[in-house]
């Protein structure tokens, strides 16, 4: 089984930052998984943020996670991939990717869950734990009695593929919902704001 950081940072369109350099400030400030996520992006310009955000990981011993596209984690080596369900399944992806990559997948349900880890996923995203407006067409809101149910079937089914929450997660937020048994949290709004804080320019 592939190491997961038990804390990943997605990266967010809404800030002055661009999206490699909050991957930079990130790993600077030792967070060690960062997820590139440019949904509104074309191609090109989410190859170029991903090339300079794998630049500081190479330097600042972090990891990369492209969201969605597998001929940009391809083209920039990147350390990981994170599918949804709409997207290449996982199992194609790592076919062209091979074993070395960590591939995640997104689920809203346990059903979501039992595919993805079907299909070989390293680990799988879970959520959304609450509202999130960093994501559009949001799937139905899990809550911590959700994680709580969902972690102990997939513990009678002896599934123990590391389980990632995501969505509308706050710092307040993470004990509680470790106690459910989740492997780790991904995070963006309220990690940015704690590490960088409100600004009207990106810290140098």
């Amino acid at each position: 089984m592939k190491e997961i950081p038990d804390i990943q940072y997605i990266t967010r369109d809404d800030t002055a930052c661009s999206h490699s350099e909050q991957a930079r400030l990130m790993f600077q400030n030792g967070i060690k998984w960062v997820q590139i996520r440019m949904k509104k992006a074309s191609e090109a310009e989410i190859l170029a943020e991903a090339e300079k955000a794998m630049d500081y990981a190479g330097a600042l011993n972090g990891r990369l996670i492209i969201n969605d596209s597998v001929s940009i984690a391809q083209k920039v080596s990147a350390h990981g991939l994170h599918l949804g369900l709409k997207d290449t399944p996982v199992n194609e992806a790592r076919e062209i990717l091979g074993n070395g990559i960590i591939i995640g997948g997104t689920a809203n349900t346990l059903e979501d869950i039992r595919r993805q880890v079907s299909k070989g996923a390293d680990y799988v995203g879970l959520g959304p734990f609450r509202f999130t407006s960093t994501k559009e067409n949001l799937s139905p809101v899990i809550g911590l009695d959700g994680y709580q149910k969902i972690m102990g079937q997939l513990r009678e089914l002896n599934i123990s593929t590391p389980i990632v929450a995501v969505g509308g997660l706050l710092e307040s937020d993470i004990e509680p919902i470790k106690s459910t048994g989740i492997h780790g949290v991904a995070i963006s709004g309220a990690l940015f704001s704690k590490i960088i804080g409100p600004t009207a320019r990106c810290p140098d």
